[in-house]
């Protein structure tokens, strides 16, 4: 089975190369890895470059303009010739070196469109310490109403499944990969089988920075994405996965005591 990761870039130079450092590291071989830049104008596509010949023809770049991050996703897709596909962004890093195998074991066991896992987050100046451990296991096909997901990060799916069902909607500022997942899992309720594992190591900040904002930002879409696939929230609704957020938080700082 041909996995396929996509990395979309734009200036990424700083923390690019603990990225592909990771791909470089697994242990399963069966992958491409595809790197879909937007024109970067710093040192991007030098540090691509310096580690082409390791990939050994397994690597695909292409450096052009594009809308912004979901609309390179979608290049990355288009390009990607494996049978999964999976996203991993340029300041994030797989966690350990047998996450494709997890991946490629998995559809090998289960009858299944889909697989995703968990995922934790550390700040830059810190790769050792977690800041936030994200656990996709609790997750329902129903809590979707709430604006919870799988952590799209650890998200492997058929690339049948987007033939079929569609790509990123870039019309969403900060939440297509939301809008997305629940196309794909709650509308069309393809089949899906959590892992226990941690998939990656995510730095804190990106597309969704987490101030007040940002955070109306993404419940406005959520909730047009709710709309648009005809699945009922409302504000209130998606207002209540904070409250957990913060519970989870509160109890992971108590447990490290």
């Amino acid at each position: 089975m041909k996995i396929s990761i996509i990395t979309a870039t734009y200036n990424s130079g700083a923390t690019l190369k603990d990225t592909i450092e990771s791909v470089l590291a697994q242990t399963y071989e069966d992958y491409e890895y595809i790197v879909k830049d937007g024109g970067s104008t710093d040192d991007t596509l030098d540090i691509v470059n310096q580690y082409s010949s390791q990939f050994k023809g397994r690597l695909k770049v292409v450096s052009d303009a594009d809308q912004g991050i979901y609309d390179a996703m979608n290049k990355g897709l288009r390009l990607a010739t494996g049978d999964v596909v999976g996203i991993l962004n340029s300041d994030d890093f797989y966690t350990s070196t047998d996450v494709l195998q997890s991946i490629a074991d998995a559809f090998a066991q289960h009858d299944i469109d889909a697989v995703y896992a968990d995922v934790h987050y550390v700040h830059s100046d810190n790769l050792q310490k977690c800041t936030r451990y994200y656990s996709s296991k609790i997750f329902k096909r129903r809590w979707m109403r709430f604006g919870f997901m799988p952590a799209h990060p650890s998200f492997y799916c058929k690339q049948e499944i987007y033939e079929k069902y569609g790509v990123f909607d870039t019309s969403f500022r900060v939440a297509a990969d939301f809008e997305n997942l629940l196309r794909l899992i709650f509308v069309h309720r393809i089949r899906t089988h959590y892992i226990d594992k941690d998939f990656v190591t995510m730095r804190t900040g990106g597309a969704s920075n987490r101030n007040f904002r940002s955070r109306w930002q993404i419940m406005k879409d959520h909730l047009r994405a709710l709309r648009k696939n005809g699945v009922y929230s409302n504000m209130f609704m998606l207002s209540l996965r904070y409250i957990y957020k913060i519970y989870t938080l509160v109890k992971g700082n108590l447990s490290k005591r």
